[in-house]
């Protein structure tokens, strides 16, 4: 018996004592565990973790596989995943606490803060149109991806590096729709609430998060881009399948200049602690309410603008999601769920809360497999329809 499976087993034991308190039996996470592992070996995934919350607490976790396959390294309580577009989620709490001390209002203009958007070809109106709240839903009319990537991309670096290529390539950005009359999911409009951070608080993005986000959760084993030397060992390694050929990507890699969008590095227990901070617990209202009033929280939990095609999101393939500030609110059979994914590098990540019935699960795979027997990614929505059938309260 893996250890992982030990663990889990163990917390199996201690859920069936709190069945009482959380309405919820032991058998359900036995099968949750039969069909998440059933769905990492049919799909190919190296390695994986999945946490299960119930009234704040974990209710059951699996570790899967390999974090590094040379040295047989398996992943554990300790492996650090990159969790790509969920760092999207800080960046829209960092906005929020500017805008709840002060420091700047959602419907300001971006170029307000960031004047050099002036230079942006929009055919649809004054670049003044486009507010703070149109980048946090994504509605600003921006391209999805950072850099405009053209021609064979081999010879390209993994991500812009510095501020100025991004500035380089504002007169050749155009926006592509009205801002706020839909949705289109846009990396760089992360970017631009990164600078927007930045220049308001005076620190770094990384800093700034760090200082007023993680510490405060007591995330200290969480960080942004490369590792530091004591945590390096931690690092998974990630892996592409594509046409039944395994590849191992870039390890311990740098974002650039999109950090905002997608540089968090965090093993599954710091995670949790942020579950929690999202989920709300009044025995650590204190705290929680130093980082961000509640109130405001629940502001980001409000639909801006409807997810209607599906082709914009892979969070979306029925028409069932809206955007809300930096977090995505998806509704089934009458039910709210708030999560957000991420995707890159080969890694595959996601998680949903719900707040009314206070459970949350979370998940992180090293392996993106892309082919049509082998799919990373329609594993997880697989999971995730199977977590709101048979884990999440109705």
């Amino acid at each position: 018996m893996s250890v992982g499976t030990r663990l889990f087993s163990f917390l199996l034991v201690l859920s069936a004592l709190c069945a009482i308190v959380f309405g919820q039996s032991a058998i359900d996470l036995e099968d949750v565990k039969r069909f998440y592992v059933a769905g990492l070996e049919k799909n190919g995934v190296i390695g994986s973790s999945l946490y299960l919350l119930s009234n704040n607490e974990v209710a059951g976790h699996d570790f899967y596989g390999l974090a590094r396959r040379a040295s047989k390294q398996p992943v554990d309580e300790n492996t650090t995943f990159h969790w790509a577009s969920i760092t999207k989620t800080f960046t829209a709490i960092a906005i929020m606490q500017l805008r709840d001390h002060g420091k700047l209002r959602l419907d300001d203009p971006v170029v307000k803060y960031v004047p050099e958007l002036s230079g942006v070809h929009d055919t649809w109106g004054p670049v003044e149109a486009i507010t703070i709240r149109h980048l946090l839903s994504h509605s600003g009319g921006f391209r999805a991806a950072t850099w405009p990537w053209g021609g064979d991309k081999a010879w390209h670096p993994f991500e812009p590096t510095t501020w100025s290529q991004i500035v380089a390539m504002l007169p050749y950005t155009e926006v592509e729709f009205t801002p706020g009359s839909r949705y289109s999911y846009s990396n760089l409009g992360y970017v631009f609430l990164g600078q927007i951070i930045e220049r308001l608080s005076g620190d770094e993005y990384e800093v700034y998060v760090d200082k007023n986000i993680l510490k405060p959760l007591e995330m200290y084993r969480t960080y942004f881009d490369k590792a530091p030397y004591h945590l390096l060992k931690y690092r998974s390694e990630s892996f592409e399948i594509c046409k039944g050929k395994l590849e191992e990507q870039p390890f311990d890699f740098d974002t650039g200049i999109t950090v905002s969008n997608g540089g968090l590095n965090s093993p599954l227990p710091d995670m949790v602690k942020y579950m929690k901070f999202l989920l709300g617990d009044q025995s650590k209202n204190e705290v929680y309410e130093q980082i961000l009033k509640r109130s405001s929280l629940e502001e980001m939990f409000q639909p801006q603008v409807r997810i209607t095609d599906p082709a914009d999101s892979g969070n979306a393939p029925d028409n069932k999601d809206s955007m809300g500030l930096g977090l995505f609110i998806r509704k089934e059979n009458g039910r709210r769920f708030i999560g957000h994914s991420g995707s890159q590098n080969g890694f595959i990540s996601h998680f949903y809360i719900r707040p009314e019935s206070r459970e949350a699960y979370i998940v992180a795979f090293n392996t993106d497999a892309l082919d049509t027997d082998r799919n990373t990614r329609r594993l997880d929505r697989e999971l995730r329809d199977y977590l709101f059938e048979h884990y999440f309260k109705h």
